[in-house]
């Protein structure tokens, strides 16, 4: 069971990088609302500008602490359930949309890892 939360902290830490330094300025078929980059999604979910550097700066500590947490286990439990709560506020925005499932379904993959990773923990 231990290897498995590695793993997923590592999937888990590296895809919120992904999605926050590698692709927020590009359109994938997962934006909410057909949004081409993420400034756009989270005026798609009427939001405020300044949320998305909020939500982001909390995303990208919460994926460090998950990566880190490799080596500094007091870490994990901290950054998972800071995700957990992101990641429901993420499948809530898509939901409150009305966005496919295809669109949800990485919020909702990453909100049941941050859970599995706080119960392995």
């Amino acid at each position: 069971m231990e290897t498995l939360a590695i793993v997923l902290q590592v999937v888990v830490g590296l895809g919120i990088y992904n999605v926050w330094l590698v692709r927020s300025k590009l359109a994938t078929a997962y934006r909410g609302k057909g949004a081409r980059n993420l400034k756009e999604e989270f005026k798609a979910y009427g939001l405020p500008g300044w949320f998305m550097y909020v939500a982001g700066a909390i995303k990208l500590l919460a994926a460090t602490a998950l990566i880190v947490g490799v080596w500094v286990p007091m870490l994990v439990v901290p950054g998972a359930f800071a995700l957990v709560v992101m990641m429901t506020g993420a499948v809530t925005m898509h939901v409150k949309v009305k966005d496919s499932l295809k669109q949800t379904l990485p919020a909702l993959f990453m909100l049941a890892a941050s859970v599995l990773i706080v119960l392995l923990a």
